[in-house]
């Protein structure tokens, strides 16, 4: 077990309450992790005054300079993957092929933006006037928070805080509770890289005590949530309450829409790796299946041999392709809506039983689920599990298939496998999603592209990711300058 502090003004601070908690290892609950400090609003605000001290240096510093601390990051991270992968498994539970290539993408995310630092700036607008120039600069916001969920404990924290670093901002990161490590071992690199002290401050603690203050206090001028949206909605309202920059990404109930023409083979290793890869704890995991009748139970044959092939079990282990939940309380969720659905109607194909055998005791495993007979109105329809559970549901035509793909209050990642070109790019039209996948799967993400979602999903104001991240973080000053005189 390793012992945490909060990092602060580029020091290892305790807590000012001096309690700590630690965590567990979801695929055995006895095995402690990490300790940490329980931190409360006096630590914000300590981090907070630490982060406005260093602003000012950090901001005057050229693009150029802060990408190179970027780029070292990025190489310092790829020199210890193999031991944060392993740290990462132990914590969240993901398989440790899923946890290596997580932390590759934090690494490359630090090299794109260290390299974005190159063009980073405004732009020259023509006049319309002889010897006027008109030009703008991007300049950063100077403080801004950040609130991180635990299913990609180093990969979130990651692709918020490059384009926030290498803006100029300095920055106050809150990791939830479930799995800290990974971002206080991404200050450690960044602090080794070079980062001054200060510029990043990373505290752990309670949410509404610490994430409070971060969402009230005037010094921070934006905050980017990732989280539910129960959560992400009261935040955004205590922003909103002193009008400052808000980004809010808060999941989704992500469909598969599958059409006759499809190959079921390919439709069925979609469906099985986006919605049980990861333990389906990913925001854009499938959870929903729309298929035409007509191709309803030869997909549904082909989907549960592959479930059936999967390996539950710790994640360190070798030929495990499924990890546990991430804790008591969420595996107890995605079989409460298994009961659920069942109360409803809906009809239990395979799996959704609790595992407890031989050396999956103590841990919080599953069997991957698969529903079908589910009806739009249903709660599992409707409502996001995070969990590896699909739903099936069947439609008559691609039109009734779209208008239940739509028929939710979410719109984050949605996907169709089809032969059909014209009705591939019609979906792309009308589907109700900030991301669709044609012939892919729903999840993964291209980390030099914009991602966000729409309706209830997302505040929809400012993207993730790619060149567009630096939005959010920066503010556009528009400069018109005579030297005609």
């Amino acid at each position: 077990m390793k012992a945490y502090s909060n990092f602060i003004g580029g020091e290892w601070v305790a807590a000012r309450s001096g309690k700590h908690y630690l965590t567990s290892n979801p695929a055995d609950s006895r095995e402690a992790v990490g300790s940490y400090p329980l931190s409360g609003a006096e630590d914000a605000q300590a981090a907070i005054a630490a982060a406005k001290k260093a602003a000012p240096g950090w901001a005057a510093a050229t693009p150029v300079a802060r990408g190179r601390v970027l780029s070292k990051a990025s190489q310092l991270l790829e020199t210890r993957k193999a031991e944060l992968a392993q740290l990462l498994t132990r914590e969240e539970g993901k398989t440790l092929a899923e946890a290596t290539g997580e932390v590759q993408r934090a690494a490359d995310i630090f090299r794109f933006f260290g390299g974005l630092s190159y063009t980073h700036g405004g732009q020259t607008i023509p006049h319309d006037l002889p010897g006027n120039l008109l030009y703008t600069v991007r300049q950063p916001l100077g403080v801004v928070a950040l609130i991180t969920p635990w299913n990609f404990p180093v990969a979130i924290p990651a692709w918020k805080l490059a384009p926030a670093l290498v803006s100029g901002n300095a920055v106050i990161l809150k990791p939830a509770s479930q799995a800290p490590a990974l971002s206080l071992e991404l200050a450690r690199v960044l602090d080794e890289a070079g980062l001054p002290k200060g510029v990043l401050n990373v505290v752990i603690g309670e949410g509404r005590a610490v994430g409070g203050e971060l969402a009230t206090n005037p010094a921070v001028a934006a905050l980017s949530f990732t989280g539910s949206h129960t959560v992400g909605n009261q935040v955004y309202q205590q922003l909103a309450q002193r009008m400052a920059r808000a980004q809010m990404e808060m999941g989704g109930k992500n469909p598969t829409i599958v059409l006759a023409d499809a190959d079921l083979d390919l439709a069925a290793r979609l469906v099985t790796t986006a919605g049980f890869g990861l333990t389906g704890q990913a925001c854009t995991a499938t959870s929903r299946v729309i298929i035409e009748k007509c191709v309803l139970e030869p997909f549904l044959e082909k989907l549960v041999a592959r479930a059936q092939a999967i390996k539950v079990g710790n994640g360190l282990h070798e030929g495990v392709t499924m990890g546990p939940a991430v804790n008591q309380a969420e595996l107890e969720g995605n079989l409460n809506y298994i009961d659920i659905a069942l109360k409803e109607g809906a009809r239990l194909v395979w799996g959704g039983a609790r595992m407890t055998e031989g050396a999956l005791a103590h841990g919080w495993f599953m069997q991957p689920a698969i529903l079908a007979d589910v009806k739009p109105t249903m709660r599992i329809a409707r409502e996001e599990v995070f969990g590896p559970v699909v739903a099936v549901l069947a439609v008559e035509n691609f039109e009734e298939a779209l208008a239940v793909a739509n028929g939710v209050d979410v719109g984050l990642s949605a996907s169709i496998v089809t032969r059909d070109l014209k009705k591939a790019m019609v979906y792309s039209e009308r589907i109700e999603a900030g991301v669709v996948k044609i012939n892919q799967i729903s999840t993964g993400l291209a980390l030099q592209a914009p991602f966000g979602g729409v309706k209830k999903s997302s505040t929809d104001s400012f993207k993730e990711q790619g060149v567009g991240a630096v939005d959010f973080y920066t503010r556009v000053k528009t400069v018109y300058l005579d030297y005609s005189a």
